[in-house]
């Protein structure tokens, strides 16, 4: 996960997040863009601003579908560029503060700047150079709510315009793909959605894809300081590319021959058929290798809304001696009982890496088909 899905400049950071209870577990990497501090890229927000173009989609999943476990790069590029900071902006004439002043909010989602939509942190700068201090026309997602705004940009005391905004437009990471439907190409990855590390709001996806990865290292778990996965990009092919981006994991389409492990396709369970008792889990913690790791399902919640369906502790003494039980980059890991797919990891909990949560796997169903 060290490599740029796009260049922008800068080093890269890892990002452990929840660092309370839970922590989900994509390794999550950031790329800042550099440049004017109104720019720093990475993820996005919200569930269906401008009509979520590419998330709106007819898709089926098949009752039996092939198990993965193979840890993928993910990189996604927003639908509008989100707010993640309000900053001051330093003038000859002291702090001023058009951004905020303006009404902006952490956490918006700007779509159009004097009726141009915007995608990216460089088309935002672009703009605001190019009127220099005349009034902006600002229209972003507030939720689900849309407003408009108006804001005009101070020189600094370098002598460029700015708005005094942190702004993130990407996102890149791995994690771990869940199944593969083969009469459809649809896949699902992850177990939870790609929320950003400052808001922690979901990303509105325009587009994204999965490429090729290799796990280099791991960091190991232990209490109070979460795991991670290290790993290598390939960026010459993507394997896939992403419709959706839903609390519940995210979705999309690759043809069968990316799933290089041959495998025979099992059927998913409903809750009623799941139980507390031994299950394995598919996981690729070395190189490019999927291996299958005991665990024990603790406890059911199919009531529980969202994706902590599943209460599972890591008995496999290997994974135990690796990784320490759950790291980040393992959401995603298909969890098998009794010949069917069951569900897939989601979160560790932080102060016992050899526990974490699950999702059932009917509900990734619901959220493939919904998407």
């Amino acid at each position: 996960m060290e490599q740029e899905p796009r260049q922008k400049g800068g080093p890269v950071l890892a990002w452990a997040a929840a660092l309370t209870a839970v922590c989900l577990l994509l390794a999550v990497c950031l790329f800042p863009s550099g440049g004017q501090p109104e720019a720093v890229s990475a993820a996005a927000v919200l569930d269906l601003p401008r009509g979520s173009r590419t998330a709106v989609q007819t898709v089926s999943v098949g009752k039996s579908v092939i198990p993965v476990g193979k840890a993928v790069g993910i990189k996604l590029f927003s639908d509008g560029v989100l707010v993640v900071g309000l900053s001051p902006v330093e003038t000859e004439e002291g702090a001023q503060y058009p951004g905020r002043d303006c009404g902006l909010k952490t956490g918006d989602v700007i779509t159009h700047i004097d009726g141009d939509e915007v995608d990216t942190i460089e088309q935002i700068q672009e703009l605001v150079a190019r009127r220099e201090g005349n009034p902006l026309t600002i229209q972003a997602m507030r939720g689900q709510k849309q407003v408009q705004l108006t804001a005009a940009a101070v020189e600094n005391s370098q002598g460029v315009y700015q708005l005094g905004i942190w702004l993130r437009d990407s996102m890149a990471g791995i994690g771990t793909v869940t199944f593969y439907d083969p009469e459809t190409g649809v896949f699902a990855a992850l177990g939870h959605g790609i929320n950003d590390v400052d808001t922690a709001m979901l990303m509105p996806l325009e587009s994204g894809s999965v490429m090729k990865a290799t796990v280099s290292d791991v960091k190991k778990g232990q209490s109070g300081q979460p795991g991670e996965l290290h790993g290598q990009f390939d960026l010459t092919q993507d394997l896939g590319t992403l419709y959706a981006n839903t609390n519940l994991g995210i979705f999309g389409r690759m043809p069968e021959n990316s799933v290089t492990e041959a495998r025979t396709p099992v059927p998913t369970a409903r809750h009623d058929q799941v139980k507390t008792g031994e299950a394995t889990i598919l996981s690729n913690i070395r190189g490019d290798q999927v291996e299958e790791f005991t665990v024990r399902i603790t406890h059911i919640s199919p009531e529980e809304e969202g994706n902590r369906n599943l209460m599972l502790q890591v008995t496999d003494p290997r994974l135990l001696e690796q990784t320490g039980g759950i790291v980040q980059g393992m959401s995603g890991s298909p969890i098998l009982q009794d010949g069917k797919l069951v569900g897939a990891v989601t979160h560790v909990l932080v102060n016992d890496p050899t526990r974490g949560y699950g999702i059932l796997i009917e509900n990734m169903l619901e959220a493939a088909v919904g998407g």
